[in-house]
C-alpha cells in the first residue's frame, strides 16, 4: 500500500503545474471506463459535465476525472485530459465515433501571487494534457498538481491522498485539493482536526492537544469572499454503479467535516466525485457498501490533513506560510508509532 488513491486497482493519477502561474491539474484516469457519481455540499462549486453523473443519466461510466486550479479557467483543464485520452482511443462511442467522459472540478487560485496575465488562451488545456500523460502509480502531495496554488485559512494548503483497506479486502483511496475556507488545524496548529483518523505518522504523529478551548474552537476564515473550495474524487474497487457511488460520495462529504472547521460553508464548493473500478470479484453487501463509505470518509479526512502537512509555502511575497514553516520542529518530538 503507498497510502495514495492509486492503491485502487485499475486507475493512476498524473500532476501538472505552471510554477509562475503558481497553478496546476490533477488528473485520474480509469484503465477502463468506471461509473462515478457526485455530491456537492458547499455553497461555491464550479463543475463540468458532472449532470451525467446523476444515477439513471444515459452515459454509465467515466474515463477520467479532473481537479484544478484556476476557477472557471480551469475547465478548460478537462478538455485537455479528454484530448488525451482520445490520442488513445478512449471514449463513449457513438457510431464509431469516440468521445472521452472526463468531468471534473476547479479550485479558485487566481489571487496567490502567480503570474495569471495569459495572453488569448488560459494555459489548463495544456496542463490538463500534461497531468493525463504524467499519470501513473506514483505521484506528488502537497504543493502540487491542482493544490500548487491552494491555501487554507492559516496555513498553505494543497493535495493529498490516502487509501485504505475494509476487512473483506476492499481498497478505498481518496484524491484531494484542499484550498478551505476554513482550516485543517486547531487553533494555529500543530494539531490537525483529522488526528483521531490518522495511521501511524502520515502527517506528524502529533495526536490531539490535550484539551480543546475557546480559542482552538473559534472560527478561522480565509476571508468572505467566494474564492475557495475543496474538490475531492473517492474511488474503490468494489462493483458498484452509479447509484452506490452516489451515497459513497455523499458519506465522504462526512470526511471534509472531520477535517476542516468549517466545511460546507456558502463560500467553499466542496465537491466529492466516487467512482469504481470493479476489480475486486466480492458480492457487495449493504454492509460493505455502509463500510466503505465509512472508510472513505477517514480516508478523505486523512489526505486533507496530509495536503497541509506536505505543502511548502509559495515563493511569493506575503505568501501564506507551509505548515512545516512553523511547527517542523514538532515532528522531533512526536511519539513513535506503533
Amino acid at each position: 500500500m503507498r497510502n495514495l488513491i492509486t492503491d485502487v486497482n485499475g486507475l493512476s493519477a498524473g500532476n501538472a503545474h505552471d510554477a509562475k502561474l503558481a497553478s496546476g491539474v490533477t488528473a485520474l484516469i480509469f484503465d477502463r471506463p468506471a461509473p462515478a457519481s457526485i455530491a456537492i455540499h458547499g455553497g461555491a462549486p464550479g463543475v463540468r459535465d458532472t449532470a451525467l453523473l446523476e444515477p439513471g443519466m444515459t452515459v454509465g461510466a467515466v474515463d477520467g476525472l479532473v481537479l484544478s486550479g484556476g476557477s472557471a479557467f480551469g475547465l478548460d483543464a478537462m478538455g485537455g485530459a479528454q484530448a488525451w485520452l482520445r490520442e488513445r482511443g478512449r471514449g463513449f462511442d457513438v457510431r464509431g465515433a469516440k468521445v472521452p467522459i472526463v468531468p471534473g472540478a476547479i479550485l479558485f487560485d487566481l489571487l496567490n501571487g502567480g503570474d495569471k496575465a495569459w495572453q488569448r488562451m488560459p494555459p489548463y488545456w495544456e496542463l490538463g494534457h500534461a497531468a493525463a500523460a504524467a499519470a501513473g502509480k506514483e505521484f506528488a502531495l502537497g504543493t502540487a498538481g491542482a493544490g500548487y496554488g491552494a491555501a487554507t485559512a492559516n496555513f498553505k494548503g494543497g493535495l493529498g491522498s490516502a487509501s485504505a483497506k475494509t476487512p473483506r479486502h476492499f481498497t478505498v483511496g481518496a484524491l484531494v485539493a484542499v484550498n478551505a475556507v476554513g482550516s485543517a488545524v486547531i487553533g494555529e496548529g500543530p494539531h490537525f482536526w483529522a488526528a483521531p483518523f490518522e495511521q501511524g505518522s502520515e502527517f506528524g504523529g502529533l495526536g490531539m492537544p490535550a484539551r480543546l478551548n475557546k480559542t482552538g474552537l473559534a472560527m478561522r476564515l480565509k476571508g468572505d469572499a467566494p474564492q475557495n473550495t475543496t474538490i475531492a474524487i473517492i474511488a474503490t474497487d468494489a462493483r458498484f454503479g452509479k447509484e452506490e457511488c452516489a451515497r459513497i460520495a455523499l458519506m465522504a462529504q462526512g470526511g471534509m467535516a472531520r477535517a476542516l472547521r468549517p466545511a460546507h460553508a456558502p463560500m467553499d464548493g466542496d465537491i466529492v466525485f466516487a467512482a469504481a473500478t470493479g476489480r475486486h470479484p466480492g458480492t457487495i453487501t449493504s454492509r460493505d457498501l455502509t463500510e466503505i463509505g465509512l472508510l472513505a470518509g477517514d480516508c478523505l479526512a486523512r489526505a486533507i490533513a496530509r495536503a497541509i502537512f506536505e505543502a511548502t509555502a509559495l515563493p511569493f511575497k506575503g505568501a501564506q506560510p507551509a505548515w512545516r514553516d512553523r511547527h517542523a520542529g514538532m515532528l522531533q518530538s512526536a511519539p513513535t508509532p506503533r
